[in-house]
């Protein structure tokens, strides 16, 4: 028998196996891709927690949702997870790992981990050697029980929560602005990463193009960006790709479709299939291009989405990217 160190919480592996694969299938039938706020939201009254799961910890977090947040890290090791942007996405190899048997998904995410982690430089290694001593422990109990540093947990949500809610703002003051107010910041972001904006559509009828942008000032050199912007909750569909794709004329347009409320599936795989060039922009992709080409934006794009740099310290299990 083990006694648990100080300080620490204990849990099966098959219990963590059955959250995780509550959290997969919860991400797959709300789209593939959602806030783990707005997940959490949806899975607690549908899941059978035991009174240990619902307690706070010492850092004041809820366990069940703690639990969740430190073995996405696993799992987005083993590729079954993408996070970025604030957003969870569950990958094609995380929709395979739900068909394996009980067990098998969280026993085959840490396996990833600890390949990625022996891989570390040795610098890195050593600030994980307490995780080390308490993997090697749950090995000398056949893996029945997962043990985790509850101070190394509240580091790894206290950052997430942190992401998540930096990105919620900005999103939401984003949603909050008008079409027009969304179409010239765009503008000001393809300016930023040094393209001449030729065209910036006035109120009213725009044919369908609401930017067109060249790489030079005179519009001489190619490619010819043509650029659609959508500005609404909705995502945006395939019909929506199809139709800027209509409006490519030449081999040596591009299509850039932006649209602040995502994209369906259907939408991303008519892009990726397109003869055409068609590339999408939503929210996530926006917000990062705006972050990297901040120092280059004008005045007058600084104004319409103010930003300022916040440095945490990250949680030793994510990459140092």
């Amino acid at each position: 028998m083990v006694t648990p160190l100080s300080g620490a919480t204990v849990i099966t592996r098959e219990r963590v196996d059955e959250l995780m694969r509550s959290v997969f299938s919860e991400i797959r039938a709300m789209g593939g891709s959602v806030r783990p706020k707005e997940l959490f939201a949806r899975l607690g009254p549908r899941l059978q927690l035991t009174p240990h799961e619902r307690e706070a910890t010492s850092s004041g977090a809820v366990r069940w949702e703690t639990l969740i947040r430190w073995y996405t890290v696993d799992c987005s090791k083993a590729g079954y997870l993408e996070k970025s942007g604030g957003y969870w996405k569950l990958t094609p190899r995380g929709e395979e790992a739900l068909k394996l048997p009980p067990g098998e998904l969280v026993r085959t995410a840490q396996e990833s981990y600890r390949a990625w982690r022996s891989q570390r430089p040795p610098a890195q290694s050593e600030n994980i050697k307490s995780l080390d001593l308490l993997q090697d422990s749950q090995v000398q109990v056949g893996g029945d029980l997962l043990i985790e540093p509850e101070q190394r947990v509240a580091r790894q949500v206290n950052y997430e929560q942190a992401n998540e809610s930096a990105r919620a703002g900005i999103e939401e003051y984003l949603s909050s602005l008008g079409a027009y107010e969304f179409q010239d910041l765009v503008a000001e972001l393809l300016h930023a990463m040094a393209y001449h904006v030729r065209h910036i559509a006035p109120p009213g009828p725009d044919g369908g193009i609401d930017l067109v942008a060249y790489r030079d000032p005179l519009g001489i050199t190619t490619p010819r960006v043509k650029v659609q912007v959508k500005h609404r909750q909705s995502r945006a569909a395939a019909k929506d790709v199809r139709e800027l794709q209509g409006l490519l004329h030449s081999e040596d347009d591009i299509g850039l479709l932006v649209s602040s409320g995502g994209f369906t599936s259907d939408a991303e795989r008519e892009a990726r299939a397109s003869h055409k060039h068609v590339e999408l922009m939503d929210l996530a992709r926006l917000i990062s291009l705006w972050k990297e080409h901040y120092a280059s934006l004008r005045e007058k794009g600084r104004n319409l989405l103010p930003l300022v740099q916040v440095h945490f310290l990250a949680p030793d299990e994510e990459d140092s990217a």
